[in-house]
């Protein structure tokens, strides 16, 4: 009898850290394409570049109409390409001024601290190490940033 509720014990215990084991795991799939990309719970959705300007050492975005995103929709980001991880920031997007036509200008606002995981040479996935919420976003690896919106 006792042996019997050991090997069903064990048997639970095995269950479980499978479970969770697998549940860890996330597996990403890889994209056809580099680029960047937000993975929500159905697909991952391609974010666009936008060029990241200097004018006498400020350096800044003109928006372009940036994709957006509810805020349950965001899981996480997905990096596919030939990048230097090391230089990738998550940045809140902040109101400077609109140009002659009416293109609004925006700088980078305080780096939002990233877990970055790499999966392969080319892939890797991000994640905020904190909560963030509504607001305008940029990625930004040396002179390319995407930006999106968070509704």
């Amino acid at each position: 009898m006792n042996r019997l509720v050991a090997v069903v014990a064990l048997a639970a215990l095995v269950f479980t850290l499978g479970a969770v084991a697998l549940h860890a795991k996330e597996d990403v799939a890889t994209p056809k394409e580099y680029g960047v990309y937000v993975k929500t719970p159905k697909t991952l959705k391609r974010l666009l570049p936008n060029i990241v300007f200097d004018e006498k050492g400020v350096l800044y975005i003109e928006s372009n109409n940036p994709q957006r995103f509810p805020l349950a929709e965001v899981q996480q980001f997905v990096i596919y390409g030939k990048y230097d991880i090391k230089y990738l920031t998550l940045n809140p997007m902040l109101f400077v001024t609109q140009t002659a036509v009416h293109k609004s200008r925006f700088i980078f606002g305080k780096d939002i601290q990233l877990e970055v995981a790499k999966k392969s040479d080319a892939l890797y996935t991000a994640k905020p190490k904190a909560l963030f919420g509504r607001g305008y976003y940029s990625l930004w690896i040396n002179d390319t940033a995407w930006d999106f919106v968070i509704e």
